[in-house]
């Protein structure tokens, strides 16, 4: 009896890699598709890594598909932008070992700075995409795309989506193949992609993807499900769900390779059907080709291009069908940063000095709104130095005496350390803080090339910020407790007003971390509080005003005694946490 075992679509895929013999893996954390790297660290017979960045990521698994082995590489939507060098190149390339790019789209923009549609990307780097529609087959479609990717010379793209990768099905468990590793042949031809040999190249690739077109017909994962031939549907991934549950009776034409489209499966099926609808998630990827090929079909007249799809939706915008909803009593929960997070400090420090922050992606983003309101601009991963540059270059130095740039001590790693070389090579002014707080806190407190352990928890070097800086040519570089405000604040307004550029590293760890131990609780003193509310302005959800008194939530503080700091009536006190 074969073993079965409930997993989110994330662990399905690692349980995937694993089975189909996968020897490298190579990651940047990023929602929703961390936990197939977290996952997938976890078996022996695989070396995983977090990469700085997804581009790095992206040529470690190249390499590793060079020298003959199967390898994988994972990403979310927009760290497939960060990849898009090396991918497209690798594209006319090809594989040695086979060659897996995960990347997880985002559809409702759960923890993302943008919606965009991951098959596009692959029809224009002209890489085929396979997209699971559950648990199960995320494990199958992992493995499925490692042989597909050996038996056409190419890199393949396993696309998920938030939906999939977080939700759990029933996976059954099969043991792991023994795949041998391919031999290194050197091959410039193939392998060095200069102008003279990616002309011949391309002519491979374009001749490649139409032979995988024609063989789609017949894949296995690509199935016309002939039930009710007067409404017919062509869907694939998470939509499919959908489509079952709401229409049982429709006949389906489900794809699990939505590039290149399997066009004589679709021309056959649309021949059979009376009324024909296209439901996809994001953009008309399928419908617009099925319409090219001059199949009548409706798709994005009915159904919008922006957010998650689901039952109800179907429902009301192709059945329409009233559907009613339930209020919720829930009271509202806006994102937040966390009690004790050192980013609240360096905030509320900015805040006081009415400083302006080009802003990055990470939790730190949660500076932008009330009640901090410090950051102004967050564009895309390492933008904050950049942006804050251009700033400079086109106002001057005097117009950004009241800005600096805020960056996550991983973002800063990921791109921030090319955009602070660009401004102390082209003669910039401004202060970048970095926010230092000793892990990848947005995507669950992963390690990082600063934090001294691996992706397996192997002790490694850790990258000194501080030197690193240094090492660049900038004389002005500070390391700093973000919790002592009165030298924080002093710093910052020294930095600003330096005509140089200026690194100050806000250091203190995420307060979530496990090796986090609190020093303390806070506890307010009622005959001494004045009501003024300076402790209510950064924020801190432990602290709240309840029936005309300020009262800290003990079950709550981490004691980072921001709140103490900004009492002047020493109404705030302090119980030391006992060992």
């Amino acid at each position: 009896m074969k073993k079965t075992k409930i997993m989110l679509g994330n662990e399905a895929i690692a349980r995937g890699a694993y089975e189909a013999g996968v020897k490298v893996s190579a990651a940047y954390p990023g929602t929703p598709s961390t936990e197939v790297s977290e996952n997938l660290a976890l078996y022996d017979d695989v070396y995983a890594e977090w990469s700085p960045n997804e581009k790095v990521a992206t040529e470690v698994a190249i390499g590793a598909s060079m020298a003959g082995v199967r390898a994988l590489a994972c990403m979310k939507h927009v760290g497939l932008n960060v990849a898009s060098d090396p991918l497209y190149t690798c594209a006319y390339i090809g594989v040695n070992g086979g060659l897996v790019i995960n990347v997880a789209d985002d559809p409702g923009i759960y923890s993302s700075q943008n919606e965009q549609d991951t098959r596009m990307i692959a029809r224009a780097a002209m890489i085929p995409v396979l997209e699971p529609s559950d648990s199960q087959e995320a494990k199958d479609y992992t493995k499925l795309a490692f042989e597909l990717s050996e038996e056409y010379d190419t890199p393949i793209i396993l696309r998920t989506t938030t939906r999939l990768a977080h939700s759990q099905g029933v996976v059954t468990l099969c043991e792991r193949e023994d795949i041998q590793d391919k031999p290194y042949v050197k091959n410039i031809a193939k392998n060095v992609m200069m102008p003279a040999n990616a002309k011949n190249r391309h002519l491979y690739v374009e001749e490649r993807l139409n032979r995988m077109a024609k063989d789609a017909s017949s894949f296995s994962i690509n199935k016309a499900e002939y039930n009710d031939t007067s409404v017919g549907i062509i869907t694939s991934g998470i939509p499919y769900q959908y489509v079952k549950e709401v229409m049982p009776d429709a006949s389906v034409l489900k794809l699990g390779c939505v590039h290149p489209l399997p066009k004589d499966l679709i021309c056959e099926f649309a021949s059979k059907i009376d009324k024909l609808y296209i439901i996809e998630e994001l953009e008309p990827v399928i419908e617009e080709q099925v319409r090219s090929w001059g199949i009548e079909c409706q798709g994005k007249e009915l159904f919008t291009v922006q957010g998650e799809y689901s039952a109800n939706m179907i429902r009301r915008n192709l059945l329409n069908e009233p559907v009613e909803y339930t209020a919720c009593d829930a009271p509202m929960r806006p994102p937040i940063l966390c009690p004790g997070c050192p980013h609240r400090s360096t905030f509320s420090v900015l805040k006081k000095l009415k400083i302006h922050a080009c802003g990055d992606i990470g939790c730190y983003t949660l500076g932008a709104v009330a009640p901090l309101n410090v950051i102004d601009t967050t564009v895309c991963m390492g933008s904050s130095i950049s942006t804050l540059h251009g700033m400079e270059k086109a106002k001057g130095s005097e117009y950004i005496k009241d800005w600096v740039a805020t960056i996550g001590d991983s973002t800063f790693l990921h791109t921030g350390v090319n955009s602070l070389m660009n401004m102390v090579y082209n003669k910039s002014h401004g202060t970048v803080l970095i926010l230092d707080n000793s892990t990848t806190g947005m995507t669950g407190h992963q390690e990082h090339a600063a934090t001294g352990l691996t992706l397996k928890n192997e002790e490694t070097y850790a990258i000194n910020l501080y030197a690193l800086c240094k090492a660049m040519g900038i004389d002005n570089v500070y390391e700093v407790d973000v919790f002592d405000t009165a030298e924080l604040e002093n710093v910052i307004k020294r930095e600003v007003a330096r005509d140089a550029v200026s690194v100050v590293i806000c250091k203190s760890p995420c307060a979530l971390l496990k090796s986090f131990v609190p020093k303390g609780k806070c506890y307010t003193i009622p005959d001494k509080c004045v009501k003024c509310g300076q402790c209510l302005v950064p924020g801190c959800p432990a602290i709240i005003k309840k029936d005309d008194a300020i009262v800290i939530d003990d079950t709550m503080c981490n004691g980072c005694g921001l709140c103490m700091q900004r009492c002047k009536f020493d109404a705030i006190g302090f119980t030391p946490r006992q060992s």
